[in-house]
């Protein structure tokens, strides 16, 4: 049977699979190469940890370059292809989507718990004891950390409460301008919420803060605009309408073309004349017709001719065009309209309201504002726009992804509000825990639950050094505070310039509980998926040899 499918038996896996693939078993080349990959884009990452962390100049395929300390775009950009160490990415991206923070933390520290085992492997425990030994720890963390809350935010709607969460989120992607960005998120989320005056746990849709970029200036010039902010003006004469009355369509405003060809046999010059008047006679009813409904405002997501455009000024209308459709559904949600795919005019429950619709001429671009009344409450508008300023690209794409990242914090913080300490506290008091609980193991996984403990320490110790510090020395001594029962003890960041020891015995920083708790989650299961494997097999990629030459590596 062998010699009727041309296998060739002796060759072994060569023989059974394509020509040009890889194969990889064994503890060195597979759990090992796996840890170095792993460890190797963790170490990328760290250096970007906390508020001191530092930059990453990524230029991606397309050569377009990003400057950044935000590890989810890191991450995203470096187009990782080893196994192994895209396991981390993709628990990266499940963090970025889910809760928009912890992302670093996330791949630190399943690059740390990887890192132990090589040591583990030395001293000859096998993978699946050092598996069955994270699995007891992670699950003794899980169980240990909602102990460690510390406050609540009982109303997501108490701006006060809310600003404490998402300040240090901000200040760990954008230190120093936490304090402009954080009331503007705090601001554009609690314009989403409604009013307090309905039942129920408020929530955040991320979708519902939009981000208008605009070069110039700088961000303490940054603004929050309760409703929709559209990056061009009026196609018309007419620039401010107020307690406007809004109609949307999809289509173009414009004469309907004939789905098939035809031709017009004039004879004569009054021919001509007599077919333009009857296009312009019905152009004219349309559009007065829309004007006759009460509505000062028509956009379109097409085009606007001429002719359309020449009658709508003759009735005073202001008009836009919107050719994005994603934009037009965000119109629609500012202003409760429906967008028309016919034109003419719109029922009342079609139409939509802004208590003001105006252009504005922002750093040299003209953009319209369509606002409405912050006494709007749940009738009113569900959408907030962040108009953003920065001197230069980059900047502006960092500050949105901090933006991003806030916002998502603020829908996490109505999920669940409670808090555990920050800047390092909560890893240093876990560490301690749980290697008082790997004394009570009695098999050889004891030595992983001791390593996972280290492991926990990465995050104190790296803040340490992205701060200036001494890390061992702020390691021992943070560890001696809470091996003395202070579980609020945290890394100083600014022990550099005040020249304390580099510990705050009651750090003031918070981090929402159900985000940890996340990473962590996530952290651990990448990390046991890796551990798990004993064989890679790979077949030839695609794409020829400049592929093939990469293939395995980072």
């Amino acid at each position: 049977m062998a010699q009727s499918m041309n296998l060739n038996a002796a060759a072994g896996l060569s023989g059974m699979l394509k020509s040009g693939h890889k194969h990889l078993s064994g503890p060195d080349a597979t759990v090992v190469r796996n840890v170095e990959a792993a460890r190797d884009l963790s170490r990328i990452v760290s250096t970007s940890l906390g508020p001191n962390g530092m930059n990453k100049l990524v230029v991606n395929h397309l050569e377009r370059i990003i400057v950044t300390s935000d590890c989810a775009a890191i991450v995203r950009e470096l187009e990782i292809e080893h196994p192994a160490a895209k396991m981390l990415s993709m628990a990266s991206d499940a963090q970025d989507k889910e809760c928009g923070d912890g992302t670093n933390l996330t791949v630190s520290f399943a690059g740390e718990l990887l890192g132990q085992t090589e040591d583990l492997l030395r001293m000859g425990l096998h993978p699946s004891e050092i598996v069955e030994g994270y699995k007891k720890a992670g699950e003794r963390l899980l169980e240990l950390l909602p102990a460690l809350a510390v406050e609540t935010v009982d109303d997501p709607r108490d701006r006060n409460s809310l600003l404490s969460v998402v300040s240090p989120v901000l200040s760990a992607k954008q230190y120093g301008s936490e304090d402009v960005l954080a009331p503007l998120v705090v601001d554009a989320c609690l314009g989403t919420m409604g009013s307090s005056s309905s039942s129920g746990r408020p929530s955040v849709n991320p979708d519902s803060v939009r981000v208008s970029k605009i070069l110039g200036s700088n961000v303490a010039e940054s603004r929050v605009i309760r409703g929709f902010v559209a990056l061009r003006g009026s196609e018309s004469t007419v620039t401010s309408a107020a307690d406007a009355k809004i109609t949307i369509f999809g289509c173009g405003i414009e004469a309907s073309g004939t789905e098939a060809k035809g031709t017009v046999l004039m004879k004569n010059a009054d021919d001509l004349k007599g077919y333009n008047k009857s296009e312009e006679k019905r152009m004219e009813e349309t559009i007065k017709a829309i004007a006759d409904t009460g509505c000062k405002v028509v956009l379109s997501g097409g085009t606007v001719s001429e002719m359309a455009l020449h009658f709508i000024e003759r009735y005073g209308l202001m008009c836009l065009r919107c050719p994005s459709k994603f934009d037009l559904r965000r119109l629609c949600t500012a202003s409760g309209a429906t967008a028309l795919v016919r034109l003419g005019p719109a029922t009342p429950d079609e139409m939509g309201h802004c208590d003001s619709v105006r252009v504005e001429e922002v750093g040299g671009r003209k953009v319209t504002i369509f606002s409405q009344d912050e006494a709007g409450g749940d009738g009113g508008c569900r959408l907030s726009t962040i108009l953003l300023r920065a001197s230069t690209s980059s900047t502006l794409a960092d500050l949105e992804r901090a933006i991003d990242d806030g916002v998502h914090a603020a829908k996490m913080a109505c999920r669940d509000g409670r808090l555990v300490p920050g800047a390092g506290a909560t890893e240093m008091e876990l560490s301690v825990q749980i290697k008082n609980y790997a004394d009570t193991c009695p098999g050889l996984d004891q030595y992983a639950v001791r390593a996972f403990a280290r492991a926990l320490e990465v995050v104190p110790r790296t803040l340490a050094e992205n701060a200036g510090l001494d890390g061992s020395a702020v390691l021992a001594a943070l560890g001696a505070a809470h091996a003395n029962g202070n579980a609020m003890a945290g890394v100083d960041i600014e022990a550099a310039e005040t020249g304390r020891n580099g510990v705050d015995e009651a750090t003031a920083v918070r981090d929402l509980l159900n985000t940890k708790s996340n990473a962590f989650r996530l952290a651990i299961d990448a990390a046991l998926t890796v551990l798990r494997v004993d064989q890679i097999i790979m077949s030839k990629p695609a794409g020829g040899g400049q592929k093939d030459a990469r293939m395995g590596q980072v």
